[in-house]
């Protein structure tokens, strides 16, 4: 009786289906900053008390603080680290994918918008979580 043997995967359906992740989760983004873009456009004017000067910094004591408005904390809740305690990423630097020393199967939160689309290392952005950008220039969050 011949012997058959086990059955490999072929190389290119791994690469395949990062390709395809990818790909998915730059769709979900761009539909995340059309939806936002969106919202934006279709509202109404804003009141000049809720317009904010962009690059302006709040006050510490402009921020809700539950604690203080009297909310209850959920039951087993243990604040790990003070509030606002992992800084965004303001000014991400950039390079072309050939140049970039990530390896081609990193994890990566892809945004893309008209002609531009940027990568952004989920590795990376677990010691940050949040970088605050532009593309096509729409002013976007990224989080992690």
């Amino acid at each position: 009786m011949a012997r058959i043997p086990p059955t490999r995967s072929h190389p290119h359906r791994e690469g395949r289906a990062i390709v395809q992740t990818f790909v998915v989760v730059i769709l979900i983004a761009g539909v995340l900053v059309t939806l936002t873009r969106i919202a934006i456009n279709s509202g109404s004017e804003p009141r000049p008390d809720q317009t904010v000067e962009l690059g302006a910094l709040a006050d510490p004591g402009d921020t809700y603080d539950p604690v203080r408005a009297g909310e209850d904390l959920p039951s087993g809740y243990r604040q790990l680290l003070r509030r606002d305690a992992i800084l965004p990423i303001y000014d991400p630097e950039f390079v072309r994918a050939d140049d970039s020393p990530w390896p081609g199967n990193a994890l990566v939160i892809g945004v893309g918008l008209g002609d531009e689309a940027k990568a952004y290392p989920v590795s990376f952005l677990n010691r940050r979580e949040m970088v605050i950008d532009s593309i096509a220039g729409i002013p976007i969050l990224v989080t992690w």
